[in-house]
Protein backbone atom coordinates (compact mmCIF):
# COMPACT_ATOMS: atom_id res chain seq x y z
CA UNK A 1 0.00 0.00 0.00
CA UNK A 2 1.19 3.64 -0.98
CA UNK A 3 2.16 6.37 1.84
CA UNK A 4 1.42 9.46 1.13
CA UNK A 5 3.94 11.80 2.93
CA UNK A 6 2.64 15.29 4.31
CA UNK A 7 3.72 18.53 2.15
CA UNK A 8 4.94 20.98 4.69
CA UNK A 9 7.07 23.94 3.88
CA UNK A 10 8.77 22.85 1.13
CA UNK A 11 9.78 19.39 3.05
CA UNK A 12 8.10 15.75 2.39
CA UNK A 13 7.30 14.70 5.74
CA UNK A 14 5.78 11.99 7.91
CA UNK A 15 3.74 12.32 11.27
CA UNK A 16 2.38 10.36 14.43
CA UNK A 17 -1.14 9.96 12.82
CA UNK A 18 -2.27 8.59 9.34
CA UNK A 19 -5.20 7.82 7.59
CA UNK A 20 -6.51 5.17 5.13
CA UNK A 21 -7.73 6.24 1.81
CA UNK A 22 -10.60 4.05 0.32
CA UNK A 23 -12.24 3.77 -3.15
CA UNK A 24 -16.24 4.39 -2.48
CA UNK A 25 -16.87 1.94 -5.00
CA UNK A 26 -15.55 -1.38 -3.38
CA UNK A 27 -14.10 0.37 0.00
CA UNK A 28 -10.60 -1.26 -0.91
CA UNK A 29 -7.76 1.13 0.41
CA UNK A 30 -5.73 2.93 -1.81
CA UNK A 31 -3.29 4.29 0.03
CA UNK A 32 -2.74 6.20 3.23
CA UNK A 33 -1.77 9.32 4.15
CA UNK A 34 0.10 10.70 6.89
CA UNK A 35 -1.56 13.36 8.77
CA UNK A 36 -0.89 16.91 10.01
CA UNK A 37 -1.15 18.06 13.48
CA UNK A 38 -0.85 21.48 15.27
CA UNK A 39 2.82 21.54 15.25
CA UNK A 40 3.31 20.95 11.33
CA UNK A 41 0.65 23.10 10.82
CA UNK A 42 2.30 25.59 12.80
CA UNK A 43 5.91 24.66 10.89
CA UNK A 44 3.57 25.49 7.77
CA UNK A 45 2.74 28.89 8.68
CA UNK A 46 6.08 29.74 10.15
CA UNK A 47 7.81 29.22 7.04
CA UNK A 48 5.38 30.89 4.63
CA UNK A 49 5.60 33.69 6.67
CA UNK A 50 9.41 33.27 6.37
CA UNK A 51 9.26 33.27 2.74
CA UNK A 52 6.10 36.02 2.43
CA UNK A 53 8.53 38.85 1.56
CA UNK A 54 10.48 36.77 -1.25
CA UNK A 55 7.26 35.81 -2.98
CA UNK A 56 5.78 39.14 -2.57
CA UNK A 57 8.59 40.68 -5.05
CA UNK A 58 9.22 37.38 -7.69
CA UNK A 59 9.07 38.65 -10.83
CA UNK A 60 5.97 38.25 -12.96
CA UNK A 61 8.01 35.93 -15.19
CA UNK A 62 8.93 33.92 -12.83
CA UNK A 63 5.64 33.27 -11.42
CA UNK A 64 4.53 32.62 -14.72
CA UNK A 65 6.99 29.78 -15.55
CA UNK A 66 6.25 28.05 -12.19
CA UNK A 67 2.50 27.77 -13.22
CA UNK A 68 3.18 26.64 -17.09
CA UNK A 69 5.50 24.20 -15.49
CA UNK A 70 2.76 22.14 -13.41
CA UNK A 71 0.12 22.95 -16.30
CA UNK A 72 2.47 21.31 -18.79
CA UNK A 73 3.82 18.56 -16.18
CA UNK A 74 -0.04 18.07 -15.49
CA UNK A 75 -0.87 17.57 -18.85
CA UNK A 76 1.63 15.09 -19.73
CA UNK A 77 0.48 12.62 -17.20
CA UNK A 78 -3.20 13.03 -17.51
CA UNK A 79 -4.14 9.48 -17.33
CA UNK A 80 -2.11 8.76 -14.42
CA UNK A 81 -3.46 11.59 -12.07
CA UNK A 82 -7.15 10.82 -13.23
CA UNK A 83 -6.75 7.31 -12.11
CA UNK A 84 -5.90 8.37 -8.47
CA UNK A 85 -8.92 11.09 -8.68
CA UNK A 86 -11.19 8.27 -9.91
CA UNK A 87 -9.85 5.83 -6.85
CA UNK A 88 -10.28 8.10 -4.09
CA UNK A 89 -13.47 9.81 -5.25
CA UNK A 90 -15.46 7.22 -7.22
CA UNK A 91 -15.54 9.94 -9.69
CA UNK A 92 -16.11 7.96 -13.46
CA UNK A 93 -12.85 8.12 -15.61
CA UNK A 94 -14.68 10.52 -18.07
CA UNK A 95 -15.17 13.16 -15.87
CA UNK A 96 -12.05 12.61 -13.95
CA UNK A 97 -10.09 13.11 -17.05
CA UNK A 98 -11.97 16.26 -17.48
CA UNK A 99 -11.34 17.12 -14.16
CA UNK A 100 -7.35 17.06 -14.95
CA UNK A 101 -8.08 18.81 -18.25
CA UNK A 102 -9.62 21.40 -16.00
CA UNK A 103 -6.91 21.88 -13.60
CA UNK A 104 -4.45 22.04 -16.72
CA UNK A 105 -6.59 24.70 -18.16
CA UNK A 106 -6.55 26.36 -14.49
CA UNK A 107 -2.85 26.83 -13.99
CA UNK A 108 -2.22 28.01 -17.64
CA UNK A 109 -5.07 31.07 -17.05
CA UNK A 110 -3.01 31.58 -13.76
CA UNK A 111 0.03 31.64 -16.11
CA UNK A 112 -1.14 34.43 -18.16
CA UNK A 113 -2.76 36.07 -15.23
CA UNK A 114 0.07 36.55 -13.01
CA UNK A 115 1.43 38.69 -15.80
CA UNK A 116 -1.54 41.29 -16.21
CA UNK A 117 -1.89 42.16 -12.52
CA UNK A 118 -3.06 45.70 -12.59
CA UNK A 119 -1.49 49.10 -11.99
CA UNK A 120 -3.87 52.20 -12.39
CA UNK A 121 -3.16 55.52 -13.52
CA UNK A 122 -6.09 58.17 -11.71
CA UNK A 123 -5.94 62.09 -11.60
CA UNK A 124 -7.04 63.45 -8.62
CA UNK A 125 -7.96 67.19 -9.53
CA UNK A 126 -11.73 66.62 -9.09
CA UNK A 127 -11.58 69.29 -7.14
CA UNK A 128 -9.69 72.60 -6.58
CA UNK A 129 -7.40 70.60 -3.56
CA UNK A 130 -6.28 67.93 -6.41
CA UNK A 131 -4.90 70.01 -8.40
CA UNK A 132 -1.46 69.06 -10.17
CA UNK A 133 -1.71 65.96 -8.30
CA UNK A 134 -1.95 61.86 -9.12
CA UNK A 135 -2.62 58.88 -7.77
CA UNK A 136 -0.79 55.51 -8.67
CA UNK A 137 -2.83 52.50 -7.68
CA UNK A 138 -0.55 49.27 -7.21
CA UNK A 139 -2.06 45.53 -5.75
CA UNK A 140 -0.07 44.17 -3.05
CA UNK A 141 -0.63 40.31 -2.00
CA UNK A 142 -2.71 40.06 0.52
CA UNK A 143 -0.52 37.65 2.60
CA UNK A 144 -1.01 34.18 3.77
CA UNK A 145 -3.51 31.98 2.10
CA UNK A 146 -5.75 29.15 4.08
CA UNK A 147 -7.54 26.87 1.46
CA UNK A 148 -9.75 24.54 2.60
CA UNK A 149 -11.08 22.13 -0.41
CA UNK A 150 -13.90 19.99 -0.73
CA UNK A 151 -13.98 15.96 -2.09
CA UNK A 152 -16.07 16.20 -4.91
CA UNK A 153 -13.36 18.26 -7.42
CA UNK A 154 -10.42 17.25 -5.17
CA UNK A 155 -8.10 18.63 -7.82
CA UNK A 156 -9.76 21.72 -9.78
CA UNK A 157 -10.93 23.01 -6.26
CA UNK A 158 -7.75 22.98 -4.97
CA UNK A 159 -6.18 24.34 -7.57
CA UNK A 160 -8.56 27.32 -7.62
CA UNK A 161 -7.00 28.29 -4.65
CA UNK A 162 -3.09 27.16 -5.16
CA UNK A 163 -2.90 28.61 -8.96
CA UNK A 164 -4.13 32.38 -7.71
CA UNK A 165 -2.34 32.47 -4.68
CA UNK A 166 1.35 31.29 -6.57
CA UNK A 167 -0.28 33.88 -8.96
CA UNK A 168 -0.37 36.63 -6.67
CA UNK A 169 2.71 35.87 -4.62
CA UNK A 170 0.67 34.89 -1.49
CA UNK A 171 1.72 32.13 0.52
CA UNK A 172 -0.67 28.96 0.75
CA UNK A 173 -1.31 26.34 2.70
CA UNK A 174 -4.32 24.12 1.94
CA UNK A 175 -6.24 21.86 3.42
CA UNK A 176 -7.45 19.17 1.43
CA UNK A 177 -10.95 17.41 1.87
CA UNK A 178 -10.21 14.18 4.33
CA UNK A 179 -11.81 11.40 2.10
CA UNK A 180 -9.99 12.84 -1.12
CA UNK A 181 -6.14 14.11 -0.57
CA UNK A 182 -4.53 12.25 -3.04
CA UNK A 183 -5.01 14.57 -6.40
CA UNK A 184 -2.98 17.62 -4.32
CA UNK A 185 -0.66 15.46 -2.45
CA UNK A 186 0.19 13.66 -6.63
CA UNK A 187 0.30 18.05 -7.18
CA UNK A 188 2.55 18.58 -4.19
CA UNK A 189 5.29 16.30 -6.15
CA UNK A 190 4.63 18.79 -8.98
CA UNK A 191 5.30 21.79 -7.77
CA UNK A 192 7.88 20.68 -5.44
CA UNK A 193 10.56 20.51 -8.82
CA UNK A 194 9.57 24.17 -9.09
CA UNK A 195 11.25 27.63 -8.43
CA UNK A 196 9.00 28.59 -5.78
CA UNK A 197 10.76 29.22 -2.55
CA UNK A 198 10.08 26.31 -0.06
CA UNK A 199 7.41 27.40 2.38
CA UNK A 200 5.25 29.32 -0.26
CA UNK A 201 3.01 26.21 -0.96
CA UNK A 202 2.15 23.52 2.03
CA UNK A 203 -0.67 20.71 1.25
CA UNK A 204 -1.53 19.43 4.83
CA UNK A 205 -4.28 16.49 4.77
CA UNK A 206 -5.52 16.78 8.81
CA UNK A 207 -8.69 16.17 10.96
CA UNK A 208 -11.16 18.75 11.41
CA UNK A 209 -10.08 19.88 14.82
CA UNK A 210 -6.84 20.74 13.42
CA UNK A 211 -8.12 22.26 10.29
CA UNK A 212 -10.23 24.47 12.55
CA UNK A 213 -6.63 26.34 13.45
CA UNK A 214 -6.17 27.36 10.20
CA UNK A 215 -10.12 29.22 10.30
CA UNK A 216 -8.96 31.17 13.78
CA UNK A 217 -5.09 31.60 13.26
CA UNK A 218 -4.94 35.42 12.80
CA UNK A 219 -1.62 34.78 10.95
CA UNK A 220 -3.79 33.90 7.86
CA UNK A 221 -4.84 37.15 5.88
CA UNK A 222 -7.46 35.36 3.85
CA UNK A 223 -9.73 32.39 4.50
CA UNK A 224 -10.88 30.37 0.84
CA UNK A 225 -13.54 27.86 1.61
CA UNK A 226 -15.28 25.43 -0.74
CA UNK A 227 -17.95 23.07 0.91
CA UNK A 228 -21.03 23.16 2.67
CA UNK A 229 -23.31 26.04 3.82
CA UNK A 230 -23.29 24.96 7.49
CA UNK A 231 -20.10 24.43 7.88
CA UNK A 232 -19.34 27.94 5.59
CA UNK A 233 -21.13 29.82 7.26
CA UNK A 234 -19.87 28.80 10.61
CA UNK A 235 -16.36 29.80 9.57
CA UNK A 236 -17.44 33.36 9.04
CA UNK A 237 -18.53 33.45 12.55
CA UNK A 238 -15.00 32.45 14.34
CA UNK A 239 -12.61 33.30 11.03
CA UNK A 240 -11.77 37.15 12.83
CA UNK A 241 -10.66 39.92 10.69
CA UNK A 242 -9.34 37.98 7.78
CA UNK A 243 -10.88 38.13 4.58
CA UNK A 244 -12.99 35.23 3.92
CA UNK A 245 -14.37 33.67 0.41
CA UNK A 246 -17.49 31.12 0.33
CA UNK A 247 -18.18 29.13 -2.09
CA UNK A 248 -20.43 27.29 -0.76
CA UNK A 249 -23.61 24.62 -1.96
CA UNK A 250 -27.16 25.57 -3.85
CA UNK A 251 -30.06 23.38 -5.42
CA UNK A 252 -29.72 24.76 -8.85
CA UNK A 253 -32.47 24.97 -11.09
CA UNK A 254 -33.28 25.04 -14.62
CA UNK A 255 -35.78 26.58 -16.71
CA UNK A 256 -37.05 24.62 -19.82
CA UNK A 257 -38.84 27.62 -22.16
CA UNK A 258 -39.03 26.08 -25.11
CA UNK A 259 -37.29 23.03 -26.78
CA UNK A 260 -36.19 23.23 -30.43
CA UNK A 261 -33.70 20.10 -30.33
CA UNK A 262 -35.01 17.92 -27.80
CA UNK A 263 -32.10 15.14 -27.98
CA UNK A 264 -29.49 18.20 -27.36
CA UNK A 265 -31.92 19.43 -24.13
CA UNK A 266 -32.14 16.18 -22.74
CA UNK A 267 -28.91 15.34 -23.27
CA UNK A 268 -27.28 18.26 -21.71
CA UNK A 269 -29.58 17.70 -18.36
CA UNK A 270 -28.52 14.34 -18.13
CA UNK A 271 -24.97 15.53 -17.86
CA UNK A 272 -26.33 18.20 -15.14
CA UNK A 273 -28.71 15.94 -13.26
CA UNK A 274 -26.09 12.91 -13.06
CA UNK A 275 -22.78 13.91 -13.57
CA UNK A 276 -20.54 12.57 -10.18
CA UNK A 277 -23.80 11.06 -9.17
CA UNK A 278 -25.13 15.13 -8.40
CA UNK A 279 -22.66 15.52 -6.65
CA UNK A 280 -21.34 19.05 -8.06
CA UNK A 281 -22.24 22.25 -6.09
CA UNK A 282 -23.98 23.53 -9.10
CA UNK A 283 -26.20 20.26 -9.56
CA UNK A 284 -29.31 20.47 -12.03
CA UNK A 285 -31.61 19.95 -9.43
CA UNK A 286 -34.58 21.64 -10.09
CA UNK A 287 -36.44 21.43 -13.45
CA UNK A 288 -39.66 23.63 -13.92
CA UNK A 289 -40.77 22.76 -17.60
CA UNK A 290 -43.18 25.00 -19.89
CA UNK A 291 -46.67 22.97 -19.43
CA UNK A 292 -46.18 22.54 -23.35
CA UNK A 293 -42.91 20.87 -23.48
CA UNK A 294 -43.53 18.93 -20.38
CA UNK A 295 -45.16 15.44 -21.26
CA UNK A 296 -42.26 15.57 -24.52
CA UNK A 297 -39.22 16.24 -22.36
CA UNK A 298 -40.52 14.10 -19.19
CA UNK A 299 -40.90 11.23 -21.53
CA UNK A 300 -37.16 11.41 -23.29
CA UNK A 301 -35.75 12.77 -19.94
CA UNK A 302 -36.83 9.74 -18.35
CA UNK A 303 -35.64 7.23 -20.66
CA UNK A 304 -32.72 8.04 -21.62
CA UNK A 305 -31.93 8.19 -17.34
CA UNK A 306 -32.62 4.38 -17.36
CA UNK A 307 -30.04 3.74 -20.04
CA UNK A 308 -27.17 4.82 -17.83
CA UNK A 309 -24.78 2.73 -17.39
CA UNK A 310 -23.67 1.88 -13.83
CA UNK A 311 -20.46 0.46 -12.59
CA UNK A 312 -16.49 0.46 -11.87
CA UNK A 313 -15.79 4.35 -11.79
CA UNK A 314 -12.34 3.21 -13.77
CA UNK A 315 -14.48 1.95 -16.40
CA UNK A 316 -14.57 4.73 -19.37
CA UNK A 317 -17.82 2.97 -20.55
CA UNK A 318 -19.68 3.92 -16.90
CA UNK A 319 -21.64 7.31 -16.61
CA UNK A 320 -22.61 6.93 -12.94
CA UNK A 321 -21.34 5.26 -9.91
CA UNK A 322 -20.95 5.13 -6.42
CA UNK A 323 -21.29 7.97 -4.07
CA UNK A 324 -18.72 9.29 -1.73
CA UNK A 325 -19.42 6.96 1.00
CA UNK A 326 -22.37 4.79 2.57
CA UNK A 327 -23.45 7.16 4.97
CA UNK A 328 -24.16 9.99 2.22
CA UNK A 329 -25.82 7.54 0.12
CA UNK A 330 -28.07 6.82 2.93
CA UNK A 331 -28.79 9.85 3.38
CA UNK A 332 -30.16 10.65 -0.08
CA UNK A 333 -32.27 7.84 0.05
CA UNK A 334 -33.79 8.37 3.35
CA UNK A 335 -35.14 11.96 1.12
CA UNK A 336 -35.89 9.98 -1.14
CA UNK A 337 -37.95 8.42 0.88
CA UNK A 338 -39.29 11.23 2.74
CA UNK A 339 -40.67 12.58 -0.41
CA UNK A 340 -42.36 9.66 -1.58
CA UNK A 341 -44.15 9.91 2.14
CA UNK A 342 -44.62 13.39 2.00
CA UNK A 343 -46.56 13.08 -1.95
CA UNK A 344 -44.06 13.20 -4.20
CA UNK A 345 -44.20 10.75 -7.22
CA UNK A 346 -41.73 8.44 -8.38
CA UNK A 347 -40.81 8.12 -11.93
CA UNK A 348 -37.34 6.37 -11.97
CA UNK A 349 -34.58 5.06 -9.93
CA UNK A 350 -34.77 5.57 -5.62
CA UNK A 351 -32.95 2.55 -4.75
CA UNK A 352 -30.30 2.24 -3.22
CA UNK A 353 -27.16 -0.34 -2.91
CA UNK A 354 -24.07 0.32 -0.48
CA UNK A 355 -22.45 3.35 -1.88
CA UNK A 356 -24.56 3.67 -5.29
CA UNK A 357 -28.19 5.60 -5.49
CA UNK A 358 -29.95 5.02 -8.22
CA UNK A 359 -30.41 7.92 -10.97
CA UNK A 360 -32.96 9.37 -9.60
CA UNK A 361 -36.08 11.23 -11.02
CA UNK A 362 -39.48 12.62 -8.64
CA UNK A 363 -42.44 15.36 -9.56
CA UNK A 364 -45.35 17.11 -6.98
CA UNK A 365 -42.49 18.33 -5.22
CA UNK A 366 -42.66 21.26 -3.14
CA UNK A 367 -40.80 23.22 -0.54
CA UNK A 368 -41.39 20.71 2.14
CA UNK A 369 -39.42 17.97 1.14
CA UNK A 370 -35.90 18.04 1.60
CA UNK A 371 -35.37 17.10 -1.82
CA UNK A 372 -36.19 20.13 -2.88
CA UNK A 373 -35.51 22.60 -0.70
CA UNK A 374 -32.05 21.49 0.23
CA UNK A 375 -28.79 20.47 -1.46
CA UNK A 376 -29.59 17.28 -2.07
CA UNK A 377 -25.85 16.15 -3.08
CA UNK A 378 -26.70 12.85 -4.79
CA UNK A 379 -28.53 12.12 -8.35
CA UNK A 380 -31.83 13.40 -7.67
CA UNK A 381 -33.87 15.58 -9.85
CA UNK A 382 -37.21 17.08 -9.25
CA UNK A 383 -39.47 18.00 -12.26
CA UNK A 384 -42.61 20.05 -12.23
CA UNK A 385 -44.23 22.24 -15.17
CA UNK A 386 -45.52 26.23 -15.20
CA UNK A 387 -47.80 27.88 -17.39
CA UNK A 388 -47.94 31.16 -18.68
CA UNK A 389 -45.20 33.74 -19.13
CA UNK A 390 -41.41 33.34 -17.50
CA UNK A 391 -42.27 35.59 -14.50
CA UNK A 392 -44.09 32.58 -13.19
CA UNK A 393 -40.91 30.35 -13.83
CA UNK A 394 -38.58 32.62 -12.28
CA UNK A 395 -40.60 32.95 -9.46
CA UNK A 396 -40.42 29.66 -8.63
CA UNK A 397 -36.69 29.50 -9.50
CA UNK A 398 -36.14 32.16 -6.82
CA UNK A 399 -38.41 30.41 -4.29
CA UNK A 400 -34.90 28.97 -2.47
CA UNK A 401 -32.17 30.19 0.01
CA UNK A 402 -29.58 29.24 -2.29
CA UNK A 403 -28.27 31.09 -5.10
CA UNK A 404 -25.99 29.80 -7.28
CA UNK A 405 -26.57 29.41 -10.52
CA UNK A 406 -29.26 28.88 -12.89
CA UNK A 407 -29.53 27.29 -16.88
CA UNK A 408 -32.33 28.55 -18.50
CA UNK A 409 -33.77 26.75 -22.62
CA UNK A 410 -34.90 29.73 -24.29
CA UNK A 411 -35.06 31.02 -27.89
CA UNK A 412 -36.52 34.46 -27.02
CA UNK A 413 -34.15 37.24 -26.15
CA UNK A 414 -36.98 38.73 -24.13
CA UNK A 415 -37.09 36.02 -21.87
CA UNK A 416 -33.62 35.25 -21.48
CA UNK A 417 -33.12 39.42 -20.63
CA UNK A 418 -36.18 38.66 -18.34
CA UNK A 419 -33.94 35.94 -16.26
CA UNK A 420 -30.50 37.38 -16.32
CA UNK A 421 -32.18 40.13 -14.74
CA UNK A 422 -34.38 38.71 -12.36
CA UNK A 423 -33.12 35.47 -11.35
CA UNK A 424 -31.21 35.89 -8.10
CA UNK A 425 -28.41 33.78 -8.49
CA UNK A 426 -24.20 34.63 -9.54
CA UNK A 427 -24.53 33.33 -12.83
CA UNK A 428 -27.31 32.17 -15.54
CA UNK A 429 -26.41 29.75 -18.74
CA UNK A 430 -27.94 30.07 -21.58
CA UNK A 431 -29.67 27.18 -23.51
CA UNK A 432 -27.70 24.47 -21.10
CA UNK A 433 -27.67 23.52 -17.63
CA UNK A 434 -26.10 25.32 -14.46
CA UNK A 435 -23.53 22.43 -14.15
CA UNK A 436 -21.60 24.70 -17.15
CA UNK A 437 -18.31 26.12 -15.71
CA UNK A 438 -15.93 27.83 -17.29
CA UNK A 439 -12.08 28.27 -15.12
CA UNK A 440 -11.95 31.93 -16.20
CA UNK A 441 -15.60 33.44 -14.93
CA UNK A 442 -16.57 34.56 -11.71
CA UNK A 443 -18.19 31.93 -10.04
CA UNK A 444 -20.24 32.04 -7.10
CA UNK A 445 -23.75 32.61 -5.14
CA UNK A 446 -25.63 35.03 -3.46
CA UNK A 447 -27.85 34.30 -0.58
CA UNK A 448 -26.37 31.11 1.72
CA UNK A 449 -24.70 29.90 -1.85
CA UNK A 450 -21.66 31.98 -0.34
CA UNK A 451 -19.83 35.13 -0.44
CA UNK A 452 -17.52 36.60 -2.77
CA UNK A 453 -16.28 34.84 -6.09
CA UNK A 454 -13.66 32.24 -7.59
CA UNK A 455 -12.49 31.99 -11.18
CA UNK A 456 -8.80 32.75 -11.41
CA UNK A 457 -8.83 36.79 -12.08
CA UNK A 458 -11.45 37.37 -9.51
CA UNK A 459 -9.61 34.71 -7.14
CA UNK A 460 -6.32 36.64 -7.71
CA UNK A 461 -8.26 40.14 -6.70
CA UNK A 462 -9.37 38.53 -3.42
CA UNK A 463 -5.77 38.06 -2.57
CA UNK A 464 -4.51 41.12 -3.36
CA UNK A 465 -4.64 44.99 -2.04
CA UNK A 466 -4.65 47.82 -3.08
CA UNK A 467 -1.93 50.76 -2.10
CA UNK A 468 -2.65 54.23 -3.45
CA UNK A 469 0.67 56.64 -4.30
CA UNK A 470 -0.63 60.08 -4.52
CA UNK A 471 1.88 62.51 -5.89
Amino acid sequence: MQQYNIYCGGEFIQSANTLEIRNPFDNSIVASVFLADEKILDTAIEKALIVREELKVLPSYTRYEVLLYISNKLKSNRKHHAEILSLESGKPMRYALSEIDRSVQTFLIAAEESKRIAKEYISLDWTAAGKDKEGLVKYFPIGLVAGIAPFNFPLNLAVHKLAPAIATGCPIILKPASATPLSTLELAKIIDETELPKGAVSILPMNRTTGNLMVTDERFQLLSFTGSPVVGWEMKKHCGKKKIVLELGGNAGVIISSIQDLQDVVKKSITGAFAYSGQICIHAQRFIVKDDSYDVFMNEFTKQTRTLQNGDPLDEATDISSMIDEENAIRVEQWIAEAIQQGATLLCGGKRNGTFVEPTILTNCNNSMKVYAEEVFGPVVCIEKYSGNISEAVKKINDTKFGLQCGVFTDSLAELDYCFNHIEVGGVIHNNVPTVRFDHMPYGGIKESGLGREGVRYAMMDMLEAKVLVK
